[in-house]
């Protein structure tokens, strides 16, 4: 039988405290090391002290990121139907607006994604439309193909009605109007923005906390040369006029549309 004074338990508890000593004597002589002696007499020792053990990141370690911001895109008639129809003198189909828009919208996508952003390209009727919640979404859509008059080229931004921050709607139009016109070189033809335009059927399915806008890039007349062939330009003046709002950037003022009927 063995006594209290032999046992395993009242052992290793002496052994523990001298292990426990050991450990602290090795790492203040690792902390003195590290410390200059220069570093105590100046009196900042527990600064020095802090430094060590605190964590730092490791150099080429990835960093946390910070949450996606979520862009809503519209592909103004995909999936429903083709929009503006262009034919040429025998009345074949030469281009439609829905395949114009879907390219457009997608370029703005690959784009925006990028440079961070989450973003969804959406159908015209589009089921995620319901109740959508994002930083901010933009329908994307041209103008007739057929020949108005001279006046009829350039593009047109409108922003929802029905939103809860009619400042923060009026900011993603004006971001769109001032960086799309300085990237494409289009006029903005703000004399033929209606009613239908600011009261675009997605804008009412969304969360009222969205802010929306819809632009129409260009007249698919006049401006179908500078839709069609530089593309990617027009996706550009869209991408830039998103990025002005989500990081709120500076713009130049803008005369309020005229509303027509």
């Amino acid at each position: 039988m063995e006594t209290a004074s032999s046992s395993p338990g009242r052992r290793a508890r002496p052994l523990r405290a001298v292990h426990t000593v050991l450990g602290i004597a090795i790492l203040l002589a690792t902390l003195f090391t590290a410390l200059p002696s220069r570093g105590l007499v100046a009196g900042d020792f527990y600064e020095r002290l802090s430094l060590i053990l605190t964590p730092h990141a490791v150099e080429g370690a990835p960093l946390n990121a910070q949450p996606q911001l979520r862009i809503g895109i519209v592909a103004g008639h995909s999936g429903n139907d083709a929009g503006a129809v262009c034919l040429d003198g025998n009345g074949n189909i030469t281009l439609t607006e829905a395949d114009l828009n879907l390219k457009i919208a997608a370029l703005v996508q690959e784009k925006l994604t990028q440079d961070g952003y989450q973003v969804d390209l959406l159908r015209e009727y589009d089921t995620r439309l319901n109740g959508y919640r994002a930083l901010a979404i933009v329908s994307i859509h041209n103008d007739s193909c057929d020949y108005i008059n001279d006046q009829a080229t350039g593009f047109k931004v409108a922003a929802a009605l029905n939103t809860n921050d009619l400042n923060r709607a009026n900011r993603l139009t004006a971001c769109l109007i001032d960086r799309y016109r300085r990237v494409t070189g289009l006029n903005f033809h703000a004399g033929s923005i209606t009613s239908d335009m600011r009261e675009y059927h997605s804008f009412r399915e969304i969360d009222p906390s969205t802010v929306a806008a819809i632009i129409e890039t260009g007249f698919l007349n006049l401006d179908r040369e500078l839709l069609t062939k530089q593309t990617d330009r027009i996706a550009q003046g869209v991408v830039e006029g998103i990025l002005c709002f989500a990081n709120n950037e500076n713009i130049e003022p803008t005369p309020a549309p005229n509303m027509t009927p």
